[in-house]
């Protein structure tokens, strides 16, 4: 606004000229085939000024619809400000924009004249007011790609190189505004959706969803498939997409136990596993089939297959689906596992598979899978655990075998602290009263109360390791019976039909997959305080962070773990990522300084960051400090 008040040169905009067929418009209006525009580079300005015209935000904005109508001026010193009540309130010279920009400058000044102290330099208030009130009269110089060779990678490409500085454009973002040109309330239609998985307990993104879309109608991953998709045909795939996403994630959920966001993994699998299905009328031949398909998707989460190069990856997958598909053979499933045993060499599990740390590993899920799906029932009331889910009201709760606290006096490192073999899940209230008692006292005190109860959780039989001193050879005899309870597990989902490779064949991935990942969420107050910290950063009007967000290099690999983190920033594509890391050794921040993060080791010095260079503000406001406090 203070570059359009004061006639500076805001930039031009980039828009793509593409062609349409018969499109429905807001309101009843119909768009007939030929081309629409479609506004590439200036979103956040054309937004802008929408919203401060108008005072509403357009109807697509999801941030804070206060920033388009509490911004103010004041017509004395010519600076615009959002409104403070402290400081405007009852001050004639301070205008609010949307109104001059609504009711036009004589209105405005008419209010004006009516001050006796204004009126009397009205002359000097008009050039001002007149300024504001013509900005709407402003043109902005509109550079058009146009042309039939201007497919959606290359506009892409386009927009990513002209505005390499600022948001970079994405293949879903721009796939659906063209779908949106056609069908303007595909994005609410698709919102709808998310917003139901999200209250059981799914967050999934837009492109996510678009991606299911994809599959479902075109049976390609990449995006460009979609541009003879007609409106019609979009909106029933994205019925059939939704009706197929249920299906899958109530059978990973009731056959896997996987039913909670922070332990469902390998999203990009879902988009593959539901144009497997579409493909079969929307129906799995029978149980085999099924449980099948879940051993592909928990290999899938094993071993990150969609964690880089997510899109050419699921594109191959899908090309090896399709081929078996096309040819009349019956082995779809079959050539899909056999990819992930390209990879792996040997799809068994090995004890050095659970030799990871921390909440965020993928073997987590895992461990939380065998819980639930392998009958592991609680020590405290000798019930199965099948039924308690993780952050519900029956829920359960992970729990150190051997607690930290115990751990940490005896001079045991954080990584080993948080082993995955020295988790394992009970319910809340057995939790509790566990709490940091000493595993040498409390386990033989669970054994007598419901025998057989702690073996179900996979846990060494032989008193002796559940003293602290024996906890390194406790690790190491969990481990082998959890590697041994998986690959049973998993070997009756497969239905025996994966043949056991060569000796020849077979890779050694031990070294990969016993790398340690750094980087955990160390105490539940910890995870307190980045919550506190995430919902703080979206009451600013500013994207959620994600809590334990796992760092990948370009291969998949996982790197580290961070504690929270903004992968795109805090204005995506504008400004740096970011992440929040309390108490990490060196080498967590060291992965991510490199991976291009700016780092902050507590959320008092982050929450001052974001007021100063991102939100501009003078001063931490006196709330954070009361917050940091608690």
């Amino acid at each position: 606004m203070q570059s359009l008040y004061r006639r500076y040169p805001v930039g031009s905009l980039l828009v793509w000229v593409t062609e349409t067929e018969n499109a429905d418009a807001r309101g009843s209006q119909e768009l007939q085939s030929g081309t629409v525009k479609l506004l590439l580079d200036g979103q956040q300005r054309i937004t802008s000024l929408y919203g401060l015209i108008r005072g509403r935000a357009p109807k697509f904005f999801d941030g804070d619809a206060k920033a388009f109508s509490g911004l103010y001026f004041n017509i004395e010193s010519e600076v615009f400000e959002f409104y403070a009540p402290t400081k405007m309130k009852d001050d004639a010279r301070w205008l609010s924009v949307t109104e001059v920009l609504c009711d036009g400058a004589g209105a405005t000044l008419a209010k004006l004249m009516k001050v006796p102290e204004l009126a009397e330099q009205i002359d000097l208030y008009l050039n001002r007011v007149t300024a504001i009130a013509n900005i709407k009269e402003i043109d902005l110089h509109i550079e058009e790609v146009v042309g039939a060779d201007k497919t959606i990678d290359v506009v892409v490409d386009i927009f990513n190189k002209v505005n390499s500085g600022g948001t970079k454009l994405s293949k879903g973002d721009l796939t659906l505004a063209r779908i949106c040109a056609q069908w303007p309330e595909a994005r609410d239609e698709m919102k709808l959706r998310l917003k139901k998985w999200e209250k059981a307990g799914y967050k999934f993104t837009l492109d996510w969803l678009l991606r299911g879309v994809n599959t479902v109608t075109t049976g390609e991953a990449l995006f460009t498939a979609m541009k003879d998709v007609t409106p019609a045909g979009f909106k029933s795939g994205l019925e059939t997409s939704e009706k197929l996403i249920d299906r899958s994630l109530n059978r990973i959920a009731s056959r896997l136990g996987l039913d909670h966001d922070r332990v469902l993994g390998s999203r990009f699998a879902i988009p593959l596993m539901i144009r497997y299905e579409s493909q079969r009328g929307g129906k799995l031949v029978d149980q085999s089939e099924r449980d099948r398909l879940l051993y592909w998707y928990i290999h899938t989460l094993l071993w990150g297959r969609y964690s880089a190069s997510t899109e050419s990856v699921l594109n191959k997958d899908l090309e090896a689906i399709e081929s078996a598909n096309a040819t009349g053979e019956n082995g779809a499933l079959d050539q899909l596992i056999e990819k992930l045993r390209e990879n792996r060499g040997d799809l068994r599990l090995k004890e050095s598979d659970f030799a990871g740390s921390t909440k965020g590993n993928r073997f987590y899920p895992l461990l939380y899978m065998m819980t639930r799906a392998r009958h592991a029932r609680d020590w405290g009331t000798g019930d199965e655990l099948n039924n308690h889910l993780l952050g519900h009201l029956t829920r359960l709760e992970i729990h150190h075998v051997f607690p930290k606290a115990l751990l940490y006096e005896a001079g045991i490192k954080k990584r080993e602290v948080n082993a995955i073999a020295n988790f394992t899940f009970l319910t809340q209230e057995t939790n509790l009263e566990v709490s940091k008692r000493d595993p040498a006292e409390y386990l033989p005190h669970y054994e007598q109360k419901n025998p057989g109860s702690i073996a179900t959780h996979w846990l060494p039989m032989d008193p002796e390791l559940w003293k602290v001193e024996n906890y390194f050879d406790f690790l190491a005899e969990r481990r082998k019976l959890l590697a041994n309870a998986a690959n049973e597990f998993l070997e009756k989902l497969a239905n025996g039909h994966v043949p056991e490779p060569e000796a020849g064949d077979q890779t050694d991935f031990v070294a990969q997959a016993s790398v340690y990942i750094p980087g955990s969420i160390d105490s539940d107050e910890e995870e307190a305080r980045l919550t506190q910290c995430r919902d703080w950063v979206v009451s600013q009007g500013l994207p959620e962070g994600q809590i334990e967000f796992e760092l990948t290099n370009e291969a998949g690999d996982q790197v580290a773990f961070l504690d929270l983190a903004w992968p795109d920033g805090l204005q995506p594509g504008l400004t740096q990522p970011v992440a929040v890391l309390i108490n990490e050794p060196d080498e967590v921040h060291d992965s991510a300084s490199n991976a291009g993060y700016r780092c902050f080791s507590s959320p008092d010095s982050f929450q001052r960051y974001v007021l100063a260079e991102i939100l501009h503000h003078d001063a931490v406001s006196s709330d954070i400090a009361v917050a940091s406090a608690e």
